[in-house]
């Protein structure tokens, strides 16, 4: 096996050991728990061919909750420690995802010099291009696995995800379009 596919199993494992430790097992999702949750959307960041940071990250994305889950499983003054067993690349993703004040970014993301509010400093700033094509991946993987998962999801989100993602689609891989169109496009 290439060294760099055991660096990413061994993180995974890891990183799975400290979703555990930190009760991501036990909390109910959408599917069935948080963990099982976390492990299809790096699986299907995988499928994409994304890179080992970028499977990480979904992996971990939930750490320190987001806009629309705001549960955090680590407290920010950890960063460390998530650092520590996924690398800082996409312990740098996590928090970016994390971070996102979706009513204020949302909108404009895909836009040249686009403004990124951060809900947890309320600081602005205009990301990297390749942080916002992760950004864009990791939100399409993980909308796109609870949209699969619950129908109810779909039913009621599916119309603004599709349209979320439309305007996204600067930013999107090809395999995440068209993981986008395959769910939504019947929502």
């Amino acid at each position: 096996m290439p060294e760099d596919e055991v660096r990413i199993d061994v993180r995974i494992t890891q990183a799975e050991a400290l979703l555990r430790e930190v009760g991501a097992d036990d909390l109910a999702h959408p599917g069935g728990t948080l963990l099982a949750h976390l492990r299809r959307v790096r699986s299907r960041l995988a499928d994409w061919g994304a890179r080992p940071g970028l499977q990480l990250a979904g992996l971990c994305h939930a750490f320190y909750g987001t806009d629309g889950f705001p549960s955090a499983l680590l407290p920010l003054d950890r960063r460390t420690e998530l650092v520590d067993v996924i690398g800082r690349e996409a312990e740098a993703i996590v928090y970016f995802y994390a971070s996102c004040d979706r009513e204020a970014s949302y909108p404009v993301l895909a836009e040249p010099n686009s403004l990124f509010r951060d809900r947890f400093t309320g600081s602005v700033q205009i990301p990297a291009p390749a942080m916002l094509r992760d950004f864009a991946d990791l939100t399409a993987a993980n909308e796109l696995d609870l949209a699969d998962h619950d129908p109810a999801f779909r039913e009621r989100w599916g119309p603004d995800l599709l349209a979320l993602f439309t305007r996204f689609r600067p930013l999107l891989s090809g395999a995440a379009w068209d993981d986008c169109q395959r769910v939504l496009v019947a929502a």
